[in-house]
């Protein structure tokens, strides 16, 4: 009896085994975002950025959207929120950019409360926002190509430099850095869809301001995406309210 219910026993397990599906393999996320780039439809973001150390706390928060073109970033819309100074809205629309508040709060003319530039696609606050953009199809594809792919999460590092060759969004966040040799470690968390959800990326501090204050500091940014493929239309602010004139 019991050798019989040992052999029924074993027999079941095979035919599970046999029937069970087999794991999906990780879907390609470079592919998955291409298939995204849509004019007129984008992503939404929001992001924290922390600084850990001997003056460790929190340094920013932001929320922004990107809206696509045929190749990634077309435009974005994107609002800080920093510890200890003036909220920021940027505005960016190909290569140039629209800042209202932050460090130009008081410092334009009358009348106006928007600076036209072009370097600052993230304004102000890029300086301190995620150094790593999932909607740029070729940054992406850097992360993989030097990354670990398993499952829904892709880990790796890469340095400021490479980051600055594959990445425009980088170039322009952080235009001034001490030290370009200075690693990023990211974890990218993919959706079903194999679709960016979630980017943690963290240096050292000193990478950007070699000061007492960051010494030892580690800057810790963790960014959310949703709302993948939603209808996106970012405009640039009204002529009457923009100015290229920073009252130096």
């Amino acid at each position: 009896m019991k050798k019989t219910m040992i052999t029924a026993l074993a027999a079941c397990a095979c035919v599970l085994t046999a029937t069970a599906p087999a794991q999906a393999a990780p879907k390609d996320p470079v592919r998955a975002l291409k298939a995204k780039l849509a004019t007129g439809h984008g992503v939404r973001f929001t992001e924290t950025t922390m600084l850990s150390g001997p003056n460790k706390g929190k340094i920013q928060s932001r929320k922004g959207t990107f809206q696509f073109g045929a190749k990634g970033v077309a435009a974005s819309d994107i609002t800080a929120t920093p510890v200890g100074r003036p909220r920021e809205r940027t505005i960016s629309i190909g290569n140039v950019s629209y800042t209202s508040g932050g460090m130009w709060a008081d410092r334009l003319p009358e009348g106006k409360s928007w600076l036209k530039g072009k370097a600052l696609l993230g304004g102000g606050s890029g300086f301190h926002g995620q150094v790593i953009n999932p909607v740029e199809p070729a940054t992406l594809a850097a992360l993989v190509k030097k990354g670990r792919l398993s499952g829904s999460t892709l880990t790796g590092k890469i340095t400021f430099k490479e980051l600055e060759k594959v990445s425009r969004w980088f170039g322009a966040s952080i235009p001034l850095r001490m030290h370009d040799d200075t690693k990023v470690s990211y974890t990218l968390t993919l959706n079903s869809a194999g679709l960016v959800s979630r980017v943690r990326s963290s240096y050292a501090a000193t990478g950007i301001l070699d000061t007492n204050r960051f010494e030892g500091g580690t800057i810790t940014i963790d960014s959310r995406f949703t709302g993948w493929g939603a209808k996106v239309s970012i405009k640039a602010p009204d002529s009457d309210a923009v100015t290229t004139d920073t009252g130096e």
